[in-house]
């Protein structure tokens, strides 16, 4: 069993191919394997003082591994789906069997969606989009300050559990909101980042000043890797 300690040393080893390269979330699932939880690439104190150790733990070893556990759980009912990619349920819900949507919608849904949230942070104050991403930022915000207000607003506006997205949609970037672990995988969407703002994500260090946990989520954002999403999504 793969543990952190050696998925760090293994990330320690390919630092420079996933600067030069998009994270594939694919990458989390072999073909023809269950899906698997994932080590994080850091520690769970790594992301302090904007996000806690404990909620991490809590966060990653809890939360998300119910996610993982509960998919697996629902592809043991459909076997000819376990082969699948992740990515190509949650895009064609439509085509997967009513008897376990539901379960691919929400245990898919949280397990992709987690999987990107953390590789999108990292422990770097206040980095900024570069290059293709940030030209496309400012052509349709304005600037990358507009956006970033647009995500922590959207985060605010979402009633009860779900997710602030930014999103290439049809070729521009939008940012846009869902419930609960709905992806905008699954409306056509390709998600370059994701903020939880589930209560699990951030109650233990911020109660309920949910606007106080977006604001230090948006300083540890990891444009290195969003921009390469990005890449990856125009190609």
């Amino acid at each position: 069993m793969l543990t952190r300690r050696d998925a760090l040393k293994t990330i320690a080893l390919t630092t420079g191919a996933i600067a030069a390269g998009p994270v594939l979330l694919q990458a989390q699932q072999t073909p023809g394997e269950v899906h698997k939880l994932s080590p994080l690439c850091y520690d769970y104190d790594a992301l302090e003082p904007f996000i806690d150790a404990e909620t991490m733990k809590l966060h990653h070893d809890k939360h998300h591994a119910a996610y993982v556990a509960k998919l697996n759980q629902a592809l043991e009912k459909e076997p000819s789906l376990a082969s699948k990619p992740l990515e190509d349920l949650l895009r064609n819900l439509d085509a997967v069997p009513e008897s376990v949507r539901t379960d691919i919608r929400n245990q898919g849904g949280g397990h992709y969606n987690h999987t990107l949230f953390w590789q999108i942070l990292r422990k770097k104050e206040n980095s900024a989009p570069q290059g293709e991403l940030a030209q496309a930022i400012v052509s349709a915000f304005g600037s990358v300050a507009a956006m970033e207000e647009l995500i922590q607003s959207t985060a605010l506006k979402q009633f009860g559990s779900g997710w602030s997205w930014l999103v290439l949609r049809a070729g521009k970037l939008v940012v846009e909101g869902t419930a609960n672990q709905d992806c905008p995988l699954s409306t056509g969407g390709h998600p370059l980042l994701g903020v939880d703002v589930w209560e699990h994500a951030y109650y233990l260090k911020y109660q309920n000043r949910r606007a106080d946990y977006l604001k230090a989520v948006i300083q540890i954002l990891n444009w290195d890797v969003i921009g390469e999403r990005f890449k990856q999504a125009k190609s």
